[in-house]
């Protein structure tokens, strides 16, 4: 079965042969030696209602009582490999377990993502790891994609021996960041449905609004009860990094943020790969009580495509500029499900920059829109062109009218009068090379991400504004 990391792979990294340094801070150089050789036991842990998980426990082949990591609880039915990506903890010093989400595997059930019943059974699993004879009772978790948005989920449920956590690429809002971006039914989302939850099929679109049913599913709900340590590992080329940025900006007293050159996955065997050290010094910090450091700042972020690692305390770490997208025009609609068509989009170019610029943060657009129907999609795209017209997106973001005040209520436009949207797009840490330019495309599709499911007719553009944060050249 293909993982979520696999389904939704990003495909724009470019990377170079030679790897880049570590950032400059203790954190990431971080090492110990392996000093223990490991057992291993499957284990059906129970449930508060009288269910189990099938799970694999990964001990030090030793006595005694150890600290223990939930790593990557997800819906995979994967544990032999995950089991062995842990052994690097528990050769350490930790207990890993290896758990089925209901429903997956060997553990029995429905399942549903992300639910309200898979957020207590990892509640449970959580207080059972922790009471057992050869645990410590400090319990961490970790895991990328699923397990990431498990690992925040679980956090907020706020089970009394959660110590900290460590997810990569998580999210902060499930149907935000996923299922319906900007009110948009994610087109890419459908393949992992039909192969990992094929009820969802069903059940989502019983949803197109945001209600409790994605309240119960959301960590940027209950912000407030995210208050353990938190180490969010992100991607600068992954379709989640919004998500993870909003977490941090929402508790920095708590989260830290490291942001990467990656892909969608662990940034293991990837440009930039920051290996284990982070890891290992986050877990022996919080979990183990050695003197393992701490980032330097609260954000370590790589400057896209290969300006190396910076830190800082803040995230945007720019300021903010204003871009004048003018003059405006008109495009026809996009209703096939495949790419656009030559005047199915308008495209604005701004003049090349005469020296570098860095931009370094939040990217929104407010786009003035006429529709010729009750309901309209804007997609806005974000290009950096080199002088040779080699284009490189690094950004997007998509908004359906209806849904220009909130996911909640939808409230349709009326056809022909003109609406200022405001189109939120996925942060930024990139550098725009001397003599290049950016280019910004605005359209009603933008495939493969989101259907193509705009009423026909022609969308007038009469103006509209990029704000993106700048830093100065360094």
């Amino acid at each position: 079965m293909k993982t979520l990391a696999l389904a939704l792979a990003a495909t724009l990294l470019s990377p170079v042969d030679t790897a880049p340094p570590l950032p400059d801070d203790p954190f990431f150089a971080y090492d110990r030696p392996a000093t223990y050789t490991v057992h291993t036991e499957r284990t059906e842990v129970p449930l508060r209602d009288g269910s189990h998980l099938a799970c694999d426990l990964h001990r030090p082949a030793a006595p005694g009582r150890f600290p223990v990591i939930v790593y990557d609880f997800n819906a995979y039915d994967q544990l032999a490999a995950l089991g062995e990506a842990a052994r690097f903890y528990v050769t350490r010093g930790y207990v890993a377990a290896v758990c089925n989400v209901r429903g997956s595997g060997d553990s029995p059930g429905r399942l549903d993502p992300f639910s309200a019943q898979e957020q207590r059974d990892n509640h449970d699993l959580i207080e059972w790891l922790a009471v057992q004879p050869w645990s410590t009772g400090r319990v961490g978790q970790m895991g990328v994609s699923y397990g990431g948005h498990s690992s925040l989920l679980v956090a907020v449920n706020k089970p009394p021996h959660l110590a900290a956590i460590i997810p990569v690429d998580g999210i902060s809002d499930w149907y935000e960041n996923t299922i319906y971006r900007g009110g948009i039914y994610s087109a890419r989302i459908r393949e992992w449905q039909q192969n990992t939850a094929p009820d969802t099929l069903v059940t989502y679109a019983r949803h197109p609004a945001y209600d409790d049913f994605w309240r119960e599913r959301s960590v940027k709900a209950r912000w407030s009860d995210l208050d353990v340590p938190t180490l969010e590992i992100a991607g600068w080329y992954d379709r989640y990094r919004d998500g993870m940025v909003q977490n941090f900006q929402a508790r920095q007293d708590n989260v830290w943020l490291v942001a990467g050159p990656w892909e969608h996955g662990m940034p293991a065997g990837q440009y930039a790969d920051i290996g284990t050290g982070a890891f290992l010094a986050w877990w022996d910090h919080w979990l183990a009580g050695r003197d393992a450091p701490l980032p330097a700042k609260k954000v370590t972020s790589f400057e896209t495509p290969h300006g190396g690692w910076h830190q800082y305390d803040d995230w945007p770490a720019g300021r903010t500029r204003h871009l004048p997208l003018t003059p405006g025009g008109a495009y026809t609609v996009n209703t096939d499900p495949g790419p656009r068509d030559p005047g199915e989009s308008l495209v604005f170019r701004m003049r090349p920059v005469r020296e570098d610029l860095v931009l370094a943060g939040e990217v929104n657009a407010t786009i003035r829109a006429t529709f010729p129907a009750a309901d309209g999609n804007v997609a806005v795209i974000v290009s950096d062109v080199a002088p040779d017209g080699t284009s490189t997106r690094i950004t997007n973001g998509w908004l359906k009218a209806s849904h220009r005040h909130g996911h909640e209520h939808p409230v349709p436009v009326r056809p022909g009068r003109p609406y200022d949207l405001e189109v939120h797009l996925w942060p930024v840490h990139h550098r725009l090379a001397e003599g290049h330019h950016l280019e910004i495309t605005v359209a009603s599709d933008d495939h493969p991400e989101i259907d193509s499911d705009a009423p026909p007719g022609q969308v007038k553009i009469t103006r509209g504004t990029l704000e993106i944060a700048t830093l100065r050249k360094r």
